[in-house]
């Protein structure tokens, strides 16, 4: 009962970024909304900036926003009025003929779609030219093409780099209150042989795939036990996710009781855990932003989790390192006689 307490805040943490935004009637205070839709309806005025993370936002027509309109990830569609900048990123903002936009309009990533009655008071700013926003040029000069990879976004990445490691160090966390001696053990044996359970973890990844194969296509031959195919392969599937994700964790825990003693303090396990996985996942995954050789790490540390859950039997078992036994000179054997000195 008490682990089970523990456990329910993390799980409303976890639940906190789904929770819908409301709206009011009237006027409004500055908002921020994540992953969810958002609409200013008509007549209403916001007193503050609009940031949108990850959604749409819809102001309309002779709603008013006295502020910033900020949209990360997302799309804005713009029928009313702002009185400070708009600024886009990785997303699109549509202008619609009775919109108007005090301050500069900048994209970052995104596209924008003005219509010809929207009205800027500042600058527009677009890294990629839109057809509804003309740029005069002289005749007969070329006009320079920005270089600008529009597949890649760091912004964005560093944002998915950040929530992913906060989503792991949780599931760390409650994985620490229940399976703690489990994860110790995996934990114990990435340490003592990391180099054979990365070996081990190469043969589960890649080797019994196609073990697993064979079978399944021996049973759709022989027309024997066709269903049971199918459970393997989805029981194979959720088995390797299972193993990878309990041997991050493993690895994460290993990591925050090695910076705890580092720093020479004394933390909970469940804590412990938490900032580890954290920390861990965090470093992966930017490493994962350098191009070609980012996905190395990943691979290393993925490979390493597996094997050493499959060593341990999922932490039901220890694994130690084997000790060499020193092995003392050679004693004469029992009825011999002693050798005499050389004289």
């Amino acid at each position: 009962m008490k682990k089970l307490l523990y456990a329910l805040p993390i799980l409303i943490l976890l639940l906190l970024p789904v929770i819908p935004a409301y709206a009011l009637t009237g006027n409004l205070d500055g908002r921020v909304v994540f992953g969810q839709s958002f609409t200013l309806q008509s007549g209403q005025t916001l007193d503050g900036d609009l940031v949108i993370f990850g959604g749409q936002a819809t102001i309309e027509e002779n709603a008013t926003v006295k502020g910033n309109v900020v949209i990360i990830g997302g799309s804005l569609t713009m029928n009313g009025s702002a009185t400070g900048d708009a600024v886009v990123i990785g997303g699109l903002m549509t202008m619609g003929d009775k919109s108007s936009v005090a301050g500069n309009v900048t994209t970052v990533g995104g596209s924008l779609q003005r219509a010809a009655g929207a009205q800027v008071g500042g600058q527009i700013v677009t890294n990629v030219p839109s057809p509804n926003v003309q740029t005069p040029t002289k005749p007969n000069v070329p006009t320079p093409q920005p270089s600008i990879a529009m597949g890649f976004n760091p912004i964005l990445r560093a944002f998915g780099v950040f929530g992913t490691a906060i989503i792991f160090a949780a599931l760390a966390m409650l994985l620490a209150i229940f399976l703690q001696p489990q994860l110790d053990r995996v934990a114990q044996a990435i340490v003592a042989e990391p180099i054979i359970a990365g070996g081990i973890g190469l043969l589960t990844a890649f080797v019994s795939p196609i073990a697993l194969v064979i079978l399944v296509v021996i049973m759709v031959i022989t027309l024997i036990l066709i269903p049971v195919a199918v459970l393997a392969v989805l029981f194979w599937a959720i088995l390797i996710v299972l193993a990878w994700l309990f041997g991050i964790i493993a690895l994460g825990l290993e990591v925050g009781e090695r910076f705890t003693k580092a720093i020479h303090q004394t933390w909970a396990p469940v804590l412990s855990a938490g900032f580890g996985t954290f920390l861990l996942m965090f470093v992966v995954g930017a490493f994962g932003l350098i191009p070609c050789i980012g996905w190395i790490p990943e691979f290393l540390v993925g490979m390493i989790g597996i094997g050493a859950v499959v060593m341990t039997s999922f932490g039901t078992r220890s694994v130690h390192r084997p000790s060499m036994i020193a092995s003392s000179p050679d004693a004469p054997a029992a009825g011999t006689p002693p050798i005499p000195p050389a004289s």
